[in-house]
């Protein structure tokens, strides 16, 4: 359910927020009534880690992977996720470009040498992300995609199968997870 208009994204979700705090062991509980107002209450296991004295200098935190030759475009409505995505796949050493529709997509496609296309399936405008993808390697034949969604996938998938040839990722992701799917769909891992 969203309360915004046909177009203009959907937002992070309550789908989103329960596979979230399940994939954390957590749980949820939500009270509602009309005309009041909703609470959602999120509960998260508490870390078993070390105290925070006990933990290591923040000058003594990993230093940034070394660089790679490979341009990943990131195509995404929700501004958060795609800046988020986009920080951490640049922490591994990635070229990333980013576009918030698969109009600005194709721009890219058409203007830019890139590698790989991570993109949603729901997209806003006259493109959803099965779209863009085969747009973008009649653009560029080399061009391989990745897949992400939360909500319906049936772009990609049919009578629970995914189509042939086609890569994806669920949301919500873990970014260690989104890597090596990554580095699996540009062959960098076996």
């Amino acid at each position: 359910f969203t309360t915004k208009e046909a177009g203009e994204g959907t937002g992070l979700g309550l789908s989103q927020v329960y596979g979230f705090v399940k994939q954390s062991n957590g749980h949820i509980k939500i009270y509602s009534e009309l005309g009041e107002g909703t609470t959602v209450k999120l509960y998260l296991p508490r870390s078993a880690g070390d105290s925070v004295e006990a933990r290591e200098p923040i000058g003594s935190q990993p230093v940034a992977a070394q660089p790679r030759s490979e341009t990943i475009l990131v195509v995404e409505d929700n501004e958060l996720l795609l800046a988020s995505v986009a920080t951490m796949l640049r922490e591994q050493g990635y070229r990333v470009l980013t576009a918030p529709n698969a109009s600005a997509a194709l721009e890219l496609l058409a203007s830019e040498d890139i590698d790989l296309l991570f993109t949603d399936v729901r997209l806003p405008g006259r493109l959803d992300g099965r779209q863009l993808a085969d747009e973008g390697q009649q653009l560029c034949p080399d061009l391989k995609v990745l897949f992400t969604t939360g909500y319906t996938r049936n772009a990609v998938i049919h009578q629970g199968r995914l189509d042939p040839g086609v890569e994806m990722i669920g949301k919500p992701f873990s970014y260690a997870a989104l890597v090596v799917k990554i580095q699996r769909v540009l062959g960098q891992t076996g």
